[in-house]
C-alpha cells in the first residue's frame, strides 16, 4: 500500500515542505529504490517482492513524479536540492544510511547520495550523467518525443494499444527490450505517469549541464548496463567505470534501459550482491 510523508528541507531561502509518496515492505537492512525521469515507483514492481525477502525495501515516487507532488517553487530540480530532499526523506522515516539502487535519473541520484556518504552501497542501472553532449541531446530529444506522444494520445487509445503485444511495444519499446512482458495495466499506468509528471520539464532543464565526474569511494558501487539500452547507450558504462574505478561494471544481456522488467531475476541478483558486499 502507498503511503506518504512530509518533511522540511533547508534552502538558502529558508525551510520548505516536501512530500514524497512511497511503498515499503520487507525486513532487514533498508534498501531505497529510485526510478527514472517520467516514470514512477512501480517501475520496480518486477523485483520488489524478491528484494523484500531480504531487505526493508522503500520504493519512492520522486518529487514531481508518480503520486509525489512537485517540489516547492523555491526549490530547483537539480542534484543540490533533490539529494538533500532524499536524505531528509530517509531521516523522516528513521532510515539510517540505506542501500540505494537507482535507474537512469535514479541511478545518478544514487551515485550522488553515495558520493555524499548518505548510503551504505550503490547500485546504478544505466545511470544518467556519463554522456557526451551529442548523446545527451539524443536522450533528451527521445524523452521529449515520448512525453509528447503520451500527452497527445487520449486515454482510451492508450488503453486500447496496451491490450496487444504490438501496442505495448509501440508505447514502451524505447525503454524496454521486451515490452510485451509488461501487463496492459502497467503500460497504461506508466504512460499516464509520463504524461502527468509535473517535474518532467524542470528535471530535463536541470540536467542540461550535468556530468558525473567524481569518484565514489568508501562503499560498494555497482554500475550495470543493458546491452539493448536504446536511450543511454551502453558505452556510457565504460565511462562510468573510468570515473569510478572501484565500481563493479556489470553487463545485463538482452536488457533495455529499464532492466527490472526485462530480466527481474538478474537485476535482483545484481542488487542483492551489491548489498551483501
Amino acid at each position: 500500500m502507498a503511503a506518504e510523508v512530509s518533511f522540511s528541507v533547508a534552502s538558502h531561502g529558508g525551510p520548505h515542505t516536501v512530500t514524497i509518496s512511497y511503498e515499503r515492505a520487507g525486513a532487514g537492512e533498508p534498501l531505497l529504490l529510485l526510478h527514472g525521469i517520467g516514470h514512477h515507483r512501480q517501475a520496480w514492481d518486477p523485483v520488489f517482492g524478491i528484494l523484500a525477502a531480504e531487505h526493508d525495501v522503500i520504493a519512492v515516487d520522486l518529487p514531481g513524479f508518480g503520486r509525489s507532488p512537485a517540489l516547492p517553487e523555491e526549490l530547483e530540480y537539480g542534484l543540490p536540492a533533490v539529494v538533500p530532499a532524499l536524505g531528509a526523506f530517509c531521516e523522516a522515516l528513521r532510515i539510517e544510511r540505506p542501500h540505494v539502487a537507482g535507474n537512469s535519473l535514479g541511478g545518478l541520484l544514487a551515485l550522488e547520495m553515495g558520493r555524499e556518504k548518505l548510503v551504505r552501497s550503490v547500485t546504478a542501472l544505466s545511470p544518467a550523467g556519463f554522456w557526451t553532449p551529442a548523446e545527451r541531446r539524443y536522450a533528451f530529444g527521445t524523452l521529449l518525443a515520448m512525453r509528447r506522444a503520451a500527452r497527445l494520445l487520449p486515454r482510451p487509445a492508450i488503453e486500447r494499444l496496451s491490450t496487444s503485444a504490438a501496442g505495448r511495444t509501440a508505447l514502451t519499446s524505447t525503454i524496454y527490450a521486451r515490452p510485451w512482458r509488461r501487463s496492459p495495466q502497467a503500460v497504461v499506468a506508466e504512460t499516464l505517469a509520463l504524461r502527468e509528471a509535473t517535474g518532467f520539464e524542470a528535471t530535463l532543464l536541470a540536467g542540461r549541464d550535468v556530468l558525473f565526474q567524481d569518484d565514489v569511494t568508501g562503499l560498494p558501487v555497482t554500475v550495470a548496463w543493458g546491452t539493448k539500452d536504446r536511450l543511454l547507450l551502453r558505452r556510457q558504462g565504460v565511462r562510468a567505470k573510468h570515473t569510478i574505478p572501484g565500481a563493479r561494471l556489470v553487463r545485463l544481456p538482452g536488457c533495455g534501459h529499464v532492466p527490472m522488467n526485462d530480466d527481474p531475476a538478474l537485476v535482483a541478483r545484481v542488487l542483492l550482491d551489491t548489498c551483501r558486499r
